[in-house]
């Protein structure tokens, strides 16, 4: 199965652009057979916001008309992209969507980072893990990435892949290693044996740099692609392997495990 992460660019407070490019995307790896198709965090509205009133602008419910246009687009695909929610009663999150079949599933954020929580409320519920035609599939926001219990979760509630959508601010480190995020992700797919598809996001908004960071890693920690200079990243992966928890003949990743401890 392919896996695409289309790492684009929005434009902060340009929504039709950012609908468009989005749109364009997917139905470019839908295309290429693509089977998950994984977009960036906010990638409909940006990220850097100055005020709640702007953000609120920016935010679409979780039932917006334009997802349909993205599911007709790649029918066959399992499309993850993060978008800023405006719920019934007002409140905004930072979330994630996950079309597949005629479903919508949402994610609301959890781990908010930085100035995320003077505009948005911090999701309430465990990260989704979704059984679709491809294999179980879950979604987590960027910052989620960080919490091993969060990922572990997944793990445990038979998570073959993670998708997450980010936006990973720029961070110095030393020549010749990877974003630290990247690290982060390797870790969560190694001891959990499973993939991590992180799409990150380019450009420079309102000052602020990013990453470039989006992976695609195997069930060994392993990445199996980046990004390149058109941002695109796409990997073949095999689920099925993911099954196989076990690292030698008498040790299991998640047999082995001691919470009476811990």
């Amino acid at each position: 199965m392919i896996v695409a992460c289309c790492q684009l660019a929005p434009e902060i407070g340009n929504f039709a652009h950012n609908r468009a490019q989005a749109a364009e995307a997917i139905a470019e790896a839908a295309a290429g057979a693509a089977g998950v198709i994984v977009l960036p965090e906010l990638v409909l509205s940006g990220y850097c916001f100055e005020s709640v009133e702007e953000a609120r602008a920016l935010a679409v419910p979780a039932d917006w008309a334009g997802f349909d246009d993205w599911a007709r687009s790649a029918p066959d695909s399992v499309v993850v992209a993060g978008f800023a929610e405006r719920a019934s009663d007002g409140t905004l999150y930072n979330s994630a969507i996950m079309l597949h079949a005629g479903r919508r599933t949402i994610y609301r954020k959890v781990h908010l980072w930085d100035r995320e929580k003077l505009f948005f409320t911090p999701g309430s519920e465990p990260a989704p893990v979704v059984e679709t035609g491809l294999g179980r599939i879950a979604m987590m926001v960027c910052y989620d990435l960080e919490f091993p219990e969060h990922t572990r979760s997944v793990g445990l509630r038979g998570a073959q892949l993670l998708a997450v959508p980010t936006n990973w601010p720029y961070s110095e480190r030393p020549a010749g290693w990877p974003a630290p995020e990247v690290l982060l992700g390797m870790a969560a797919a190694r001891v959990n044996r499973m993939v991590v598809a992180a799409c990150d996001r380019g450009g420079i908004e309102r000052g602020q740099r990013w990453n470039e960071g989006t992976t695609i890693i195997d069930p060994e920690g392993w990445p199996l692609a980046t990004a390149g200079t058109d941002g695109w990243c796409r990997a073949d992966v095999e689920l099925a392997a993911t099954m196989d928890k076990a690292l030698s003949e008498r040790n299991d990743l998640f047999a082995d495990r001691r919470p009476d401890v811990y």
